[in-house]
């Protein structure tokens, strides 16, 4: 991250509880879920904005947090945070991805790690791919939660099980939907048919 990189925290609302960004006027540099507690049943009524000091990258996200809690049809018009975590300040197969992940999978699909694998050009990385979700600095806006198991198993999330099927629940996919990464997504497009148009 170098010297001249100034690392500020906020803390943003939101139906899982507090999440602090943390990040630099370069760049957002994490997201950090709550640990413990209980998702909420539905997005907070409000969702106060950092204070205007706050570096433009925090403000950014803060605001797309808010629209994926709160208006999630919004998203696809917001530009997505720039991102200054040096994990992608080179290139790596964790970066590639994470990138992967972020610019491919659309809210409310999921795919399997396999998938995924192949989505990064190393169809035969599945246990790696589960490594480099281990290591995304971002969750929700990398969204490692929208990644499964091939029998349809929610599996792991750093930010706790709990919190991987309300993320998914509130994408239009229920908790014990174990229709795997062929289920259909919220359009009713199969999933495992549009990773296959994307490969």
């Amino acid at each position: 991250m170098g010297s001249a990189c100034e690392v500020t925290c906020t803390t943003v609302a939101s139906p899982l509880g507090p999440i602090e960004l943390s990040g630099c006027e370069q760049g957002l540099h994490g997201i950090q879920l709550p640990r413990g507690g209980t998702p909420g049943a539905s997005p907070v009524e409000t969702a106060p904005m950092p204070p205007p000091t706050t570096p433009e990258p925090l403000a950014h996200c803060a605001a797309w947090l808010d629209a994926y809690f709160r208006k999630p049809d919004t998203l696809g018009t917001l530009p997505r945070p720039p991102l200054h975590h040096p994990i992608f300040q080179q290139e790596s197969f964790t970066s590639r991805v994470l990138r992967s992940l972020q610019e491919r999978m659309p809210f409310g699909e999921v795919l399997s790690y396999r998938q995924l694998a192949g989505l990064a050009g190393s169809p035969r990385a599945s246990r790696a791919v589960g490594n480099a979700m281990r290591r995304n600095p971002v969750p929700i806006l990398i969204p490692c939660h929208r990644v499964i198991c091939s029998s349809g198993a929610v599996g792991h999330y750093s930010g706790g099980h709990g919190v991987k099927e309300w993320l998914l629940a509130h994408e239009g996919r229920p908790a014990g939907d174990t229709g795997g990464p062929r289920a259909a997504g919220r359009d009713g497009v199969c999933v495992e048919e549009s990773v296959r148009q994307l490969l």
